[in-house]
């Protein structure tokens, strides 16, 4: 009795959480705007694009101790303004230094990367990831170094 009684209140309540549309009820999907949605993407959508030159960079070969910089240069390939809010690095070892300021589209910058080798030995690969507003919102800056030759 106990087993049947379970078996129909169970079955009942799969049929009423999935019957109708209860996930989307509620919600005004007016509200929803995404330009870089899959269904009616528009390319003419106002979003700024962040353009790397490239995104790796090889210092070669250093010595244990060697605090060294590389400038990654962008451009704003997008039509509206890019703002970068912030970058990280994967070790302490590497830091980075953006612009604060808004970049018009057009615009051009440099997030520079300093990698310091002190404690460091044999081969070395660091990223830092740049957050902005553009699409996609993170890209990843690449850099290597032989440390200890």
């Amino acid at each position: 009795m106990r087993k049947t009684f379970f078996a129909i209140v169970l079955g009942g309540l799969i049929l009423t959480a999935c019957g109708g549309n209860a996930a989307t009820e509620g919600i005004d999907v007016d509200l929803i705007d995404n330009p870089r949605s899959a269904e009616g993407y528009d390319e003419s959508a106002k979003m700024p694009v962040i353009t790397f030159d490239q995104d790796l960079h090889d210092f070669g070969r250093l010595s244990a101790g060697e605090n060294i910089s590389y400038s990654f240069h962008f451009r704003n390939t997008g039509n509206s303004d890019l703002v970068i809010s912030s970058c990280s690095a994967t070790c302490g070892c590497t830091v980075a230094s953006y612009p604060k300021d808004r970049i018009a589209p057009g615009g051009e910058g440099y997030v520079t990367v300093t990698f310091n080798s002190s404690g460091k030995s044999g081969q070395q690969y660091q990223e830092v990831t740049v957050v902005s507003n553009a699409q996609p919102a993170r890209t990843k800056l690449k850099i290597t170094a032989q440390v200890g030759y």
